[in-house]
This record gives C-alpha cells, sequence and structure tokens, in this order.
C-alpha cells in the first residue's frame, strides 16, 4: 500500500501579503495617531466649526444657557461690521500699520543681516544675540518697558531730546504720534527673526556670481541689487508672508502701550476690536469680525506669493 502524499499548501500571492502587511500597519498607524485625532476634534477642529456657525447667528452673552436658540442672522453680522464706523477705522490702522512697519521691518532686518555676514567682524554672536534679544521676550514686557520710555515727563526719550533742545512730544498720548510709536515699537522687536532668515539666504546666494560680476566691474551696489537681492526672492516672500501675517493681527501693542486703542481710536487694531466684542458679549458679531480678518489675510498672503514668486 502506498502512502498517500499531503496535499500541498498553495503559496500566498506576494502581492497578497504585501497588501495585508500595508493594512496592518494602516490599523496600527491610525490607532497611534487616535490621541492626536481625538484632540484635534474636540479642541481645533470643533471650535472652528462653532465660530463658523456662530458667525451666522445673533448669539451673545444672554443665550450661553441656551445656545440652541440663537437666530440665524445670515449675513447681517458681516454687513454690519462693514457699515461700523468704528470697525473702520480699526481696519484702516491696521492697514496703515502693515504698510509702514512691513517694510521698514524688512528694510531694517536685511541691513543688519548684511552687516553681520560681511561688514562686523569681531563680536558677530554678541550682535547677533542682541539683535534676537527682543523677539524671545515677552511681548507685554516690551510693551511696558517702551510705554515707560515714552512717557511725556519721565521718559528717556524725551528726557535725551531735551539735551539738545527739543521737547519732545507725549509720544502715546497725542493722535499723530501714537501709532508711529507703535510701529517702531513692533520693528524694534520683530527685525530680529527677519535678520536671522537673511542671514541664512545671503549665505546661500553663490559667491561664484559675485566674484564674476566684481570682473565684470559691478561695484558693491550693483552686485547687491542685481545679484544678492534677486536670490534673496524667496527668502523675502517668506519673510514677507510671515510678518504680515503677525501684524495684521497686532494686539498686544495698543492693548498695554495705549489703554486699549486710544487716544481717540487712533491706535485701534481689528483684533482689538473683535476682543472688544467678545468682552461685550457679542460673540455673533465678533466671530464674524475675525473671519473677515481672516479673508484679509488670505487674500494678501496669496497677493503676496503672485508678487514675490520666483519666475523662470
Amino acid at each position: 500500500m502506498t502512502a498517500t502524499s499531503a496535499p500541498r499548501r498553495r503559496a500566498t500571492p506576494p502581492a497578497r501579503r504585501r497588501s495585508a502587511g500595508q493594512g496592518r500597519q494602516a490599523r496600527a498607524a491610525w490607532l497611534l495617531s487616535l490621541p492626536f485625532l481625538l484632540l484635534f476634534v474636540v479642541f481645533m477642529a470643533w471650535p472652528v466649526i462653532q465660530s463658523v456657525f456662530l458667525a451666522f447667528t445673533d448669539a451673545t452673552r444672554r443665550d450661553l444657557r441656551t445656545p440652541f436658540a440663537v437666530d440665524f442672522v445670515a449675513l447681517e453680522n458681516f454687513v454690519q461690521a462693514l457699515g461700523d464706523e468704528r470697525f473702520r477705522k480699526a481696519a484702516a490702522n491696521t492697514f496703515y500699520f502693515v504698510l509702514v512697519g512691513l517694510p521698514l521691518t524688512l528694510i531694517v532686518a536685511l541691513a543688519a543681516a548684511v552687516a553681520l555676514d560681511k561688514g562686523i567682524g569681531r563680536l558677530r554672536g554678541f550682535f547677533r544675540l542682541g539683535f534676537y534679544a527682543p523677539v524671545i521676550t515677552s511681548i507685554v514686557a516690551v510693551a511696558v518697558v517702551w510705554r515707560f520710555l515714552l512717557h511725556p515727563q519721565y521718559g528717556l526719550v524725551n528726557e535725551v531730546l531735551s539735551w539738545v533742545g527739543i521737547a519732545g512730544p507725549n509720544w502715546l498720548g497725542s493722535t499723530t504720534w501714537a501709532m508711529h510709536s507703535l510701529i517702531a515699537m513692533a520693528v524694534w522687536r520683530n527685525f530680529g527673526t527677519a535678520m536671522i532668515i537673511f542671514l541664512a539666504g545671503l549665505q546661500g546666494v553663490p559667491a561664484s556670481l559675485q566674484e564674476a560680476a566684481a570682473l565684470d566691474g559691478a561695484n558693491a551696489w550693483q552686485r547687491f541689487w542685481s545679484i544678492t537681492l534677486p536670490q534673496l526672492r524667496p527668502t523675502i516672500l517668506f519673510i514677507s508672508v510671515t510678518t504680515m501675517i503677525g501684524y495684521l493681527q497686532f494686539f498686544e501693542e495698543p492693548f498695554v502701550m495705549t489703554d486699549r486703542g486710544g487716544p481717540l481710536d487712533s491706535t485701534l487694531s481689528a483684533s482689538l476690536f473683535t476682543y472688544e466684542q467678545f468682552s461685550f458679549g457679542n460673540y455673533g458679531y465678533a466671530a464674524a469680525i475675525s473671519y473677515l480678518i481672516f479673508v484679509v489675510i488670505a487674500a494678501v498672503t496669496v497677493l503676496q506669493f503672485r508678487l514675490l514668486r520666483e519666475r523662470d
């Protein structure tokens, strides 16, 4: 009698094994990311969805106990904001802050970066730390210090001006000088970040291009304008976008330095106006203003990408 041989097991195709392995990896990945996803949905996604819903309702402080009893008002909050004279004043102040502060920040930061890259040999690390120190300092602490520096009677700025016979103005109490004082403080505090990024960009400019231009007779300014600056276009774009987003949301400066946007709302910002509306309990109106600011930031960012993007 011959023993019958056991049936041979069919080998699993390699493609099926790979598919099963990828499925197990995908399930493991989702399982490991589940805590983050839960936290993101509960504390990020859901509040954003709720804020969008609030922007189209008449929700106020009185509706906290009955949040589902609010009325849907469609675009009424947005129309009210665009017709609010005080909000238009805050928006104009914010745009002025950006239009003046952003170019100044870029110019000062680029000048400091060029000086540190080429002009300053000794103590370069000391100057880098000194220029960057305001960035890592609390904005509230910086604003308080500047408020004392700009005090009309006891401030250091007016004291120094008096040494040369100049009577300094009431910097933070004047509708003419208050906004410019905030811009000066913002530029002083923020140019350190842009300077560090510009330094990285300058070190990426090929030295061979500079040498070739010098051999052709180009002076230092011509080399900077025709070679260095075009090579820094991506760096300028990044710094411009990030700085602009921060400046469009400036809040702490007027809140601390000018007593919430004074004098006569000359330093009132759009973010500070939104904060006030939340404080007053106008939640739907405040949410609508927040999304108006978001739309403006997105539009200006797209415009900057179109203007500063690299061209063939």
